[in-house]
């Protein structure tokens, strides 16, 4: 995990305008800068303030951002002018000027204030659903396949597979061996 305790070790960590980060990062120090972040992993920090802010999961007190994408987000207040998200998590207000595009939006308090999107609108996709699949139906499904892979590369009739996507339109497929 990369720890921050200082702007100065943010700042000189800044190339072209993003601060990236390979793998998890907590910054324990206040900062105002002027690039993107992009973190491979997580954040843990008290106050977030970026015009793009990308991660997978974000844990924070404050966050003010133009545009935030992450898996999951879970912050105290949520200001931002875009928000894309499978979670979202807050504890009293989650603002955003144009959209929030998400799987799952809670608040944790119970006197909370709803979601507020004041140009867009906030739009909820339910998980996509999974269908289990015998080897031979995904194999009908996608072709047993020769060099490109497909079903028949997984081989044995021991296989399971699982077809993740909606509206019959299938999107990704996880192939795991029963003995495995």
């Amino acid at each position: 995990m990369k720890i921050y305790t200082t702007q100065q070790e943010i700042e000189a960590d800044i190339k072209d305008g993003v601060l990236a980060i390979e793998g998890d990062v907590k910054f324990e120090c206040s900062f105002t800068i002027d690039a993107s972040i992009v973190v491979r992993g997580n954040i843990d920090a008290h106050n977030i303030d970026a015009f793009d802010l990308t991660a997978y999961n974000i844990d924070a007190h404050n966050i003010d951002a133009f545009d935030l994408t992450a898996y999951n987000i879970d912050a105290f207040d949520l200001t931002a002018y875009n928000i894309n998200a499978h979670n979202i998590s807050y504890y009293a207000f989650c603002n955003v000027y144009f959209s929030i595009e998400c799987e799952s939006i809670k608040a944790r308090r119970p006197s909370h204030s709803k979601p507020v999107c004041l140009d867009g609108k906030l739009t909820i996709t339910p998980k996509a659903p999974t269908k289990e699949m015998t080897l031979a139906e995904v194999s009908a499904l996608v072709g047993t396949g020769g060099a490109g892979g497909g079903a028949g590369a997984v081989g044995g009739s021991g296989a399971v597979g699982r077809a993740v996507g909606g509206s019959g339109a299938w999107k990704r497929y996880h192939i795991q061996r029963k003995d495995c």
